[in-house]
């Protein structure tokens, strides 16, 4: 599983990242994280505001901070 964390570097996405990661060991999946801060790289993703959410390549949130319940869900989702 690939997971992208879009953002210039911001609490917010730090926070985004912070939970993500906290749902990767809660429930137990292996995923390579990645925080993307190259402008050029969260727009070809057509994300217009951060921090932006990547699982395997699927835009699953942008422009503001999941809830933990949500970030569960879509990794088992992903993971599936």
């Amino acid at each position: 599983m690939e997971i992208k964390v879009l953002g210039p570097g911001c609490p917010k996405c730090g926070e985004v990242e912070k939970r993500v990661k906290f749902a990767l060991a809660e429930l137990k999946v292996a995923a390579d994280v990645e925080k993307v801060t190259d402008i050029k790289t969260m727009m070809s993703y057509g994300i217009l505001a951060t921090p932006g959410l990547v699982i395997n390549g699927k835009i699953k949130c942008a422009g503001r901070i999941p809830r933990p319940e949500e970030i569960n869900a879509w990794i088992q989702e992903a993971a599936a």
